[in-house]
């Protein structure tokens, strides 16, 4: 069996200088700014929202190379989702990075961001992880009447 940690180590520092996400959109339907005064990560997450489904999502910010992967890995998985299914997949991150669930069967959904799973185990990080998701849920709360 390969060592998996090397590869994720990897996909996490090629994530995290990934531009491809980082941007600002044209017409953002909402706006959400995320903060993690522990260790001064913050992004602005954007998206744009339609019909129930996220067209578009895009990041600015600065922060740690976990920060960053994880918010460009959330938003590869997110694009092009309903909302109730981005809403899924941030509760399955938010669990997987908790600890609650560990099987793999289960977290396929995930793709790429499995390679996160690991920082469940450094406690000191695990906010870095977490900071685009919650990011996440708020904004899409914003679309709650």
């Amino acid at each position: 069996m390969p060592d998996l940690s090397g590869i994720y180590t990897e996909l996490i520092a090629e994530e995290s200088r990934n531009p491809e996400n980082r941007h600002h959109l044209d017409h953002p339907t909402r706006t959400e700014r995320g903060h993690n005064p522990s260790c001064g990560d913050e992004i602005t997450l954007e998206l744009q929202v339609a019909g129930g489904v996220i067209q578009d999502a895009s990041f600015t910010g600065a922060g740690c190379a976990i920060s960053q992967a994880s918010t460009s890995l959330m938003i590869n998985l997110i694009k092009g989702q309903p909302v109730e299914k981005a809403r899924h997949l941030a509760d399955l991150f938010l669990r997987m990075i908790k600890g609650e669930i560990t099987d793999d069967s289960q977290l396929e959904e995930l793709e790429d961001a499995m390679a996160l799973k690991s920082i469940a185990h450094m406690p000191a990080r695990v906010k870095c992880a977490v900071l685009s998701w919650h990011t996440l849920e708020t904004a899409l709360d914003q679309g709650k009447a």
